[in-house]
């Protein structure tokens, strides 16, 4: 079986989603698996290696300014004829499925060359009338046509009744939350806001002086220090050894980091980015569930609020992605239920928040309260 993988680039959360699968796919002889990504330059990815030779173009993706999408610069820096000539070009008809996570060059190339497609992301789980705000209609219009599959699978937290799958997490990150960590001396507050500016995390961070942070940042070429701030550039090993160590995230409102660390029992400090409907929604979601505090602007006393009064739930996603890669080699792709039920019982959620799930949601697929 010959799949293409499209895989959207602007943000690190859907390379991490590929990140995920890619062990699974590659150890399975009779897949055959090539791998491409838009939405930023080549030059700009890093740590690829797991990916081989993969493919990539610029495609679309949003620009922002001051952590608020910026709409005009969006429109103006995205080419949509150089997108439809990318479009063209790729030939996916030597391919038996487009697995697609938001990338709209492979999700409109399979759509206009006839191959079976299917969507596993975050976004596909926002089809489903979950609890969200409701969408505009520019963000209703890019949720369903910005990558258009055939077939699509929702990932969220929580199904909430309907057939989406659970997030996966890293084997290591699930291994270093079964063995805990010791509390060390000094506070270490990780921090992972890349579509904030450099100036705005510094002037709010250096004033909460009796902690120490660990920043990460698109921006940062070589590693330095600044007063109580470590400054480092992108680097998935270096990011997730950090992440395992410290002792609270304060990140804006990506889904795979927030599942990372509410795999590890961190605590958690969103601040979305302003018109990014996706993580609008997730910012409330956590907030509904008690599962992170929510800020809309960088401000050092809301920061010290919540280092004072912290908390966190650690709920067991698994790293196990063998039950996906077999129903994809099925090909019986219309049929969900299966696979959503054995992937969701391998999900452990503590008690307290299991009872706000079952007070909020019945379960639309089985008529019932939360069994897993």
């Amino acid at each position: 079986m010959k799949i293409l993988y499209g895989v959207q680039g602007t943000g690190n959360g859907h390379i991490t989603r590929a990140r995920h699968l890619v062990n699974a796919l590659a150890s399975d002889p009779s897949l055959q698996v090539d791998y491409f990504f838009s939405g930023r330059k080549l030059k700009d990815y890093f740590d690829m290696e797991c990916f081989g030779n993969y493919l990539g173009k610029p495609g679309l993706t949003f620009h922002t300014t001051n952590g608020t999408i910026n709409y005009k610069k969006t429109l103006l820096n995205n080419n949509l004829i150089d997108f439809m000539k990318d479009v063209n070009a790729v030939d996916v008809g030597n391919y038996d499925l487009v697995l697609n996570d938001f990338e709209p060059i492979t999700a409109w190339a399979s759509k206009l060359q006839g191959v079976p497609s299917i969507s596993i992301s975050h976004q596909a789980a926002l089809l489903h009338p979950i609890p969200n705000k409701k969408p505009n209609l520019l963000n209703d219009f890019i949720t369903r046509f910005f990558a258009p599959t055939s077939q699509t699978i929702g990932t969220h937290w929580y199904h909430f009744g309907y057939d989406v799958i659970p997030p996966f997490v890293a084997k290591e990150l699930v291994e270093a939350a079964a063995g805990g960590r010791k509390k060390s001396l000094v506070d270490s507050i990780l921090v992972y806001l890349p579509f904030e500016e450099l100036q705005v995390i510094s002037e709010h961070l250096v004033v909460l002086s009796e902690y120490q942070f660990i920043c990460f940042h698109p921006l940062v070429e070589n590693a330095y220090v600044e007063e109580n701030i470590a400054w480092y550039p992108p680097s998935t090993t270096q990011f997730k050894r950090h992440l395992i160590s410290c002792d609270g995230v304060i990140c804006n409102a990506g889904f795979e980091l927030s599942t990372e660390c509410l795999t590890l029992g961190k605590p958690l400090l969103i601040k979305p980015l302003r018109r990014q409907y996706e993580q609008m929604i997730n910012a409330n979601t956590l907030k509904m569930l008690g599962l992170a505090k929510v800020i809309h602007s960088i401000d050092s006393d809301a920061i010290q609020d919540w280092l004072l009064t912290r908390k966190s739930e650690i709920i067991g996603y698994s790293s196990d992605t063998r039950p996906l890669v077999n129903w994809l080699k099925s090909g019986n792709w219309n049929d969900t239920k299966e696979l959503c039920d054995e992937l969701w019982e391998q999900v452990i959620f503590p008690n307290d928040i299991k009872s706000q799930l079952n007070s909020r949601c019945i379960n639309r697929r089985t008529a019932a309260p939360l069994q897993y």
